[in-house]
């Protein structure tokens, strides 16, 4: 990771969410799931964040930073929650802008670092 990026816990923690997000929808591809996250699923992926963990960057706030900016949408089917037995409301998944965000952002880290 690059210094710019450890320096700025909420890019950090935008980047962070983006790449679970991104990794549920590949793991979840050719499956009838819809690849999305609910808020306490992403919570606990990120507990041990560095910037979540510390108290720096609110996971919540840091989603709907992403959901304004239109990298993030919800998704608001009644499938099964990841907690079994639970209807779910929300979900989160990363768009195709977001995406681009993130790998733009990878490359430029990696061309840095």
């Amino acid at each position: 990771m690059s210094v710019a990026v450890e320096e700025d816990p909420v890019r950090a923690t935008l980047l962070a969410i983006l790449k679970q997000l991104n990794q549920a929808e590949s793991q979840q591809e050719g499956a009838t799931a819809v690849p999305a996250l609910e808020l306490p699923e992403l919570e606990d992926r990120l507990k041990d964040h560095w910037a979540v963990d510390g108290g720096t960057v609110n996971v919540s706030l840091a989603l709907g930073l992403l959901l304004r900016n239109g990298l993030v949408t919800t998704r608001a089917d009644q499938e099964y929650s990841w907690q079994r037995g639970r209807q779910v409301a929300q979900r989160y998944s990363i768009t195709g802008d977001g995406k681009k965000f993130l790998v733009d952002s990878l490359e430029k880290s990696e061309r840095i670092g």
